[in-house]
């Protein structure tokens, strides 16, 4: 508990974790979804695609968000096309883009800036460098991207479980399946600041395996992952500023103690 009210004492903490627990909550529940469909590695490549848009913007003295934001967006859109419209499988289509803005990201910022404090931050994750305009903007997106879920949240669990059975059911899914990638994109960039393009997507894969350990229903499992985000990131925060350890890193080992935990919990019901 000292430490705790220690943490609370600083304003740059208290920002941080407000901003990385609201993007955590977005990351998990959109998590549930993606890893149904088999799309979990969207995060990977889209936190890439990120990254190189990042490095531009830095390049030409852009404001990184406003300017990565728009870009995801429109990779998580065309991304969605090609696997629907073509024989690319989805996961050789998120190798093919994440690989490609990846190289173009190492390109621009080695002929431009190099590797500074700034880039690397993006890579591996500085929570605790999030300007106040970064955590509010952080925020304020994170809310709409929770309000948008919870609009949607029928309409989401009919396309993630049986899309023909959606359509006939007067579902646009194709309608849906940009709105899960837009989100998805949405919540990718406001997570890059605080994990990195080397850890983000594991704000959206652990929490739902983890809940996939305890429980079978759509809802048990999107409230169970919401709360063990907000919980892992919490005590990942904690052990950061005890250990002096990277933040990034150390919610990470926080998931996956708990998804060790629940799979234990699992095998000793068994």
């Amino acid at each position: 508990m000292n430490i705790i009210s220690e943490m609370l004492s600083y304003p740059f903490l208290v920002r941080a974790l407000t901003g990385g627990m609201l993007v955590s909550l977005c990351a998990s529940l959109l998590g549930v979804s993606l890893v149904l469909k088999r799309y979990s590695m969207i995060g990977d490549g889209l936190s890439h695609v990120s990254f190189g848009a990042l490095s531009i913007a830095l390049a030409m003295g852009w404001s990184p968000l406003k300017i990565s934001i728009p870009v995801v967006v429109l990779a998580a859109f065309f991304l969605l096309r090609i696997t629907e419209n073509s024989r690319i499988k989805s996961d050789a289509a998120i190798a093919m883009i994440s690989a490609s803005a990846l190289a173009i990201g190492i390109i621009v910022t080695s002929m431009t800036t190099g590797m500074t404090t700034d880039v690397s931050s993006y890579m591996f994750g500085s929570i605790l460098a999030m300007s106040r305009e970064d955590v509010c903007l952080s925020v304020v997106l994170s809310l709409v991207v929770l309000a948008m879920f919870l609009l949607c949240y029928n309409k989401i669990f009919a396309v993630t479980f049986d899309e023909n059975f959606a359509k006939a059911t007067g579902v646009n899914v194709g309608v849906y399946n940009v709105v899960i990638a837009v989100l998805t994109a949405v919540t990718i960039v406001l997570g890059m600041r605080m994990m990195g393009a080397m850890l983000i997507s594991s704000l959206i894969i652990f929490p739902c395996l983890t809940s996939m350990r305890a429980f079978k229903s759509f809802g048990g499992v999107v409230v169970s992952s919401g709360l063990l985000s907000i919980i892992c990131f919490f005590i990942g925060m904690v052990a950061s500023y005890q250990f002096s350890t990277p933040a990034g890193a150390s919610v990470v080992l926080v998931n996956l103690a708990a998804f060790l935990l629940f799979l234990a919990w699992r095998a000793l019901v068994r």
